[in-house]
């Protein structure tokens, strides 16, 4: 039988790409009883994610979004390629920014636990700071006492565990950040990186603004798209890093709008 926690992620992401599921759906999928159908049901209603309906279940006000924990398995392999091919990057000395995200939770993840953070080492990774607005990937990294992690203020969104709001500015508007990974809801090469936010869009533009260089982070899903509010145009992205289920089509419009494309 299917996990409890595979199934939730299952119905949550058949609601967000259906609108919604019912119990024979679910009996029929996981080889489970109905009762037990309706109580996964319930279980997700009761954490809001879901809104239940006579015989099955319907979007809620945030399944669009869904919270980190229900998103890491998504794309799982494709992202922790990605994500560590992202941590090679990070040199010592230096700035590196984060917003919020499950792609750019995983670089954070890769970074943490690379081998070569360590003090008094020669030639370790040393004297990083980290600029997050993620309450997460601030969480992650603050048992490394090799980092020094800058949290962003603002207000908690729930649904991303992202800082956002006129807080936040000042703080960005202080810093200059050497290398700063974008996760996004969709990029391209036409219209640049993207969120369904505009909170967080406006906190990720900072980001990018204050950044030498850009890297957005994103699996091969997300490529080609369009999404609510713009993050940054084509010209300010230096490097797209995807996985490599890329459409070569697809990939070759990034590479002609002038941005590097490394496949993982």
């Amino acid at each position: 039988m299917v996990r409890k926690h595979e199934r939730f992620n299952a119905i949550l992401e058949r609601i967000a790409e259906d609108g919604s599921i019912d119990v024979e759906q679910l009996v029929a999928d996981f080889g489970v009883s109905p009762a037990t159908a309706r109580r996964d049901l319930d279980d997700l209603a009761d954490q809001q994610l879901i809104s239940r309906t006579r015989g099955g279940a319907v979007a809620g006000s945030v399944s669009y979004d869904l919270p980190l924990r229900y998103k890491n398995a998504r794309q799982s392999d494709q992202k922790r390629r990605i994500a560590d091919h992202a941590a090679q990057m990070i040199e010592p000395q230096s700035v590196v920014g984060f917003n919020g995200g499950t792609t750019t939770t995983e670089v954070a993840r890769s970074l943490s636990s690379r081998a070569d953070l360590a003090e008094g080492e020669a030639g370790a990774l040393h004297s990083v700071t980290v600029v997050t607005n993620a309450l997460n990937i601030a969480s992650d990294l603050a048992v490394r006492r090799q980092l020094k992690v800058v949290v962003i203020g603002g207000v908690i969104r729930p649904q991303s565990f992202e800082l956002v709001g006129h807080f936040a500015r000042p703080v960005i508007e202080a810093m200059t950040i050497d290398l700063c990974f974008i996760g996004v809801d969709a990029v391209s090469a036409q219209h640049g990186a993207a969120t369904r936010h505009d909170d967080e869009g406006e906190i990720n533009q900072e980001m990018t603004n204050r950044s030498q260089r850009v890297v957005v982070v994103a699996d091969s899903t997300k490529l080609g798209k369009r999404a609510f509010c713009t993050i940054c145009p084509p010209g300010r992205i230096d490097t797209l890093l995807t996985d490599d289920g890329a459409d070569p089509a697809v990939v070759r419009e990034f590479e002609s709008a002038g941005i590097e494309v490394v496949l993982a």
